[in-house]
């Protein structure tokens, strides 16, 4: 996976949010939105550093890495009550392969639980970036509009 394509990602998640999050009447699924919102945020840090745009920093680098685990983690069980609004993006695929949809998070969060714990150098981080971007893409090409 390239960077390019992971920035465009983390750029469109981002760009996104934001409308997407207007006029959503769900608590439930505001707080779905927000957790992935978190995530595209740490996903948008290890992106523009692994592509030089900002400084490495390998506290700034070790947190993003960590939000995205918390978050991940969280994921579940935000996604288990079946809520819907008209501005979500969850596809009902979500309830329907649960058990996918969690190993998937569950992946997500490993994955960014080891980035976060062994990055000492910028080629970590870019190293990184690739697993992260396809555990990402996994999720959202079978269960996000």
């Amino acid at each position: 996976m390239t960077f390019k394509w992971l920035s465009i990602c983390a750029a469109l998640l981002c760009a996104t949010a934001a409308l997407a999050h207007k006029g959503v009447t769900n608590p439930a699924v505001m707080a779905r939105m927000n957790g992935m919102s978190a995530i595209a945020d740490g996903v948008k840090v290890l992106g523009t550093m692994a592509k030089g745009q900002i400084a490495f920093d390998q506290a700034s680098a070790r947190e993003a890495a960590s939000a995205i685990a918390r978050h991940s983690a969280e994921s579940v069980a935000l996604f288990t009550p079946e809520e819907s609004d008209p501005k979500s993006e969850a596809l009902p695929a979500i309830w329907q392969n649960f058990d996918d949809f969690t190993a998937k998070a569950r992946a997500l969060e490993v994955l960014a639980s080891d980035l976060a714990t062994s990055i000492t150098s910028l080629e970590d981080v870019q190293a990184g970036m690739g697993p992260l971007g396809a555990s990402c893409k996994s999720c959202h090409s079978a269960y996000r509009e």
